[in-house]
């Protein structure tokens, strides 16, 4: 069952090699394409090129078919080539003719499109409200430990005081900026591009300001070839969004898996959260840091995996686009399931507290003892050259006692002023939705 089928037959093992996966893909699709359906039928029916009662057939087989996708019972079987030639199939069977109309005015380019257009809309909206809430996870911690100071590390050597405040606040604030890119693939999603038809329009008299409002996109993709060039552009898009985040949440954990070992043992995981050795009974590995590191590293790559698929292609539709499924889905399943995972584990690490009271870290305290040189009236760089001295001849006693004032710094977070970040994206965003 093919909506482009004339007649002729396909050879078996080129059909299945052009039809590759997009059944199984297909279902991540399956409900956008009802909800496209659904306004189609409504334009073509106010277009008058359906009766009334054609077009309330077609909308209860389309909310008969969302029933199925609820429930889990809807499936794609081997006899149709994808998710767009079962749902015709199903109005065409229970409804006849309205059933072969639903297509009027539309092309398979369109159709496939604004499933995706409207998917990956919906996924940034997903993917954005779970980093909302890891943002204020971290926001939480950050209050909680500010006072529990550790060692800031530059080229993996303590360097200077900090605090799991700032630690948490830090990758807080990062996120959300991270979350400007799915704020631009967001916008990029949020295009209509139903009506385009193959990339040339329609002489029907199509409503297509309808369609965009009934599909809740925020814009009309206005030009039909303008509108076939998303495909790609949007997938790329999302790409770049989660490779972005990807590589925050990939240097979080491995912050966290450096400072759950035993040299540093800043944090711990509940036992419950780690793995053991088959021969090392002492052993309490973080595995799920771990995983994750790797997971979100792999995902940095996707960009550039997307680029080298579609890269040179003139405008218009190619079936080179529809590999794109393969390589974006089911990463982005994965990705949500990483913050998942995040916002699981990261509520159950414990903090060391007095890490700083340890002698071996003595040293990061050497800028303090610069600062008191120099509000006692000494310049900076012959404070400098005191210090450094007495730290090689065995002099140096650290002076611990310090207070930090200015906005970001161990002593004054800005937890405030990053909730007031958060506040701002979800008034002017629309990526967040409350």
């Amino acid at each position: 069952m093919k909506i482009w089928d004339k007649g002729i037959a396909v050879d078996k093992k080129i059909e299945q090699f052009t039809v590759g996966r997009d059944r199984e893909l297909d279902m991540y699709l399956a409900q956008f394409d009802v909800q496209a359906s659904k306004a189609q039928a409504n334009m073509l029916a106010k277009a008058g090129l359906l009766s009334e009662e054609e077009n309330q057939q077609l909308q209860q087989g389309l909310t008969e078919l969302a029933a199925q996708l609820e429930a889990g019972t809807f499936t794609i079987e081997e006899e149709f080539e994808d998710v767009h030639s079962k749902i015709e199939y199903y109005l065409t069977e229970k409804f006849g003719d309205a059933g072969k109309k639903i297509h009027t005015a539309r092309s398979r380019n369109d159709q496939v499109l604004t499933a995706i257009q409207l998917f990956l809309k919906d996924y940034t909206e997903r993917a954005a409200a779970k980093t909302l809430e890891l943002v204020q996870i971290l926001l939480q911690k950050a209050e909680a430990h500010k006072q529990d100071l550790m060692p800031g590390y530059t080229h993996f050597q303590a360097a200077m005081p900090s605090s799991f405040g700032l630690w948490f606040s830090a990758y807080a604030e990062h996120l959300l900026l991270d979350l400007a890119l799915f704020e631009a693939a967001h916008t990029v999603a949020d295009q209509n591009p139903l009506g385009s038809g193959a990339g040339f329009g329609s002489s029907f008299p199509i409503d297509r300001q309808m369609t965009t409002q009934e599909m809740g996109f925020g814009n009309l993709a206005v030009s039909s070839v303008g509108a076939q060039m998303l495909r790609g552009k949007t997938e790329k898009t999302v790409s770049f969004a989660l490779a972005g985040m990807a590589a925050t949440l990939a240097k979080m954990a491995y912050d966290l898996v450096l400072y759950n070992g035993q040299d540093m043992a800043f944090v711990e995981l509940p036992a419950a959260f780690t793995t053991g050795s088959s021969i090392m009974p002492h052993k309490k590995n973080p595995d799920v840091f771990e995983l994750i590191r790797a997971r979100c590293n792999v995902l940095q790559a996707l960009p550039n995996t997307l680029m080298l698929a579609t890269s040179n292609l003139p405008s218009g539709y190619h079936r080179d686009f529809q590999i794109l499924k393969e390589l974006l889905f089911e990463p982005m399943t994965q990705f949500l399931d990483i913050l998942d995972i995040v916002l699981f584990a990261l509520p159950q690490l414990k903090i060391k507290p007095n890490l700083l009271n340890q002698e071996k870290y003595d040293a990061v305290f050497t800028v303090e003892n610069i600062n008191q040189l120099i509000q006692s009236g000494t310049p900076f760089r012959t404070a400098y050259k005191q210090v450094g001295l007495a730290v090689e001849d065995g002099s140096y006693v650290p002076h611990k006692e310090f207070h930090t004032t200015h906005l970001g710094s161990v002593h004054n977070l800005g937890i405030e002023e990053i909730q007031a970040k958060v506040q701002r994206l979800r008034e002017k965003s629309g990526l967040v939705k409350e």
